[in-house]
């Protein structure tokens, strides 16, 4: 038994997946893989040259360097083009804003100096924080991350600054939709106990890729599924929708599973039936510590009737909770398989015509 024992935890980011799913597995977790999006590195990337020129011909003053990876980049695209060194000597002069950790890591690895980051890992708060300094006058590269950032550079050019958009990089659908689907259903069914998200595009994308649907899905994640970001940022969608979000005070990967870690197990309900400790952890019921995998149906029924310990739920009112087009019949044979599966039929006790239910101590 570990932490994260018996719960069914989403993936939607593409690059780290495997590593954000090795952290949670070593916690126990059963994991779905869905990535939301992909990045892909400019096909053609005559902007980015056009970008860079304009940075050698007209050095800014300010640079924003928004994600890790797209600094990086930009640097290996320099050095392609032979002008890495130029490049570099033009960012050493500039007053260089980090908006977060990972971009921070790659400016001080290509050998430059960092000037300030927000608290937040914002645009909202490099915007702000910019402006208070005074860019009246100024060039100002901002190296984008992954779209257009049209408020942020239209504010700036406002406040009369000459702004250079750097795209490195762009966001696109997965090569195979078929896993995000997939999810989309798992969510809305509450067969996934948590979603993670390491972007905030991949929010959008998981809610587009619902389609209709995407009611639904806000209401399970409003209601029964834990959204876990890993920072701020992430969160800012969601919360914009009234969905309740949990994210670290580090954006981490480590810190992101520690958070759910916490959280999860919290949830889980404990109730006392038949002499015996029944813990419901996602897809698992947990018998005096012993951990026991259930399938869909028979966990849907358990819930149900730990929703009301005690009190007789008929096999009508136990409908809702299985797959549609079910019938009463179903609802027995889930309640066989449930009995089987706690490995003690006395678990679910039958009331003669009337239901079952759970005989709580």
């Amino acid at each position: 038994m570990t932490e994260l024992s018996g719960f069914t935890i989403g993936v939607t980011a593409d690059r780290r997946r495997d590593e954000l799913a090795a952290l949670l597995e070593r916690r126990g977790a059963r994991v779905v893989i869905a990535p939301a999006l992909r990045i892909v590195p400019l096909h053609d990337d005559s902007q980015l040259r056009e970008a860079t020129r304009r940075c050698l011909d007209t050095p800014p003053d300010i640079v924003v360097a928004n994600t890790g990876i797209g600094m990086r980049g930009w640097l290996e695209a320099a050095e392609g083009w032979g002008l890495a060194d130029p490049l570099r000597l033009v960012l050493a002069d500039a007053y260089i804003l980090a908006r977060g950790p990972k971009a921070r890591g790659a400016v001080r690895a290509a050998g430059l100096v960092d000037r300030w980051s927000p608290d937040s890992e914002s645009c909202d708060e490099c915007l702000a924080h910019l402006l208070r300094r005074g860019v009246s006058g100024t060039v100002i590269a901002v190296q984008l991350h992954g779209e257009q950032q049209p408020e942020f550079c239209a504010s700036l050019r406002a406040a009369g600054a000459e702004v250079i958009e750097v795209p490195v990089y762009r966001w696109a659908p997965p090569l195979d939709s078929a896993p995000l689907h997939r999810l989309v259903d798992l969510i809305t069914s509450r067969l996934v106990d948590a979603i993670t998200f390491t972007s905030a595009p991949a929010v959008g994308a998981l809610l587009a890729a619902a389609g209709v649907g995407a009611d639904a899905v806000m209401e399970a994640l409003r209601s029964d599924v834990l959204a876990a970001c890993v920072g701020p940022v992430t969160a800012a969608p969601l919360i914009r929708q009234g969905i309740p979000v949990i994210a670290p005070g580090r954006a981490r990967l480590g810190a992101l599973v520690r958070a759910i870690a916490d959280e999860l197990p919290q949830r889980a309900i404990s109730i006392e039936v038949a002499g015996h400790s029944l813990v419901l952890r996602g897809h698992a019921a947990m018998v005096d510590g012993a951990l026991r995998p259930l399938a869909p149906a028979p966990m849907a029924v358990l819930r149900a009737l730990a929703t009301v310990p005690g009190k007789v739920r008929s096999r009508a009112s136990l409908l809702p909770a299985l797959p549609r087009g079910a019938d009463e019949h179903a609802v027995e044979m889930a309640v066989a398989r449930l009995r089987a599966g706690l490995g003690n039929p006395s678990f679910v006790q039958t009331v003669v015509k009337r239901g079952y239910r759970l005989p709580v101590d």
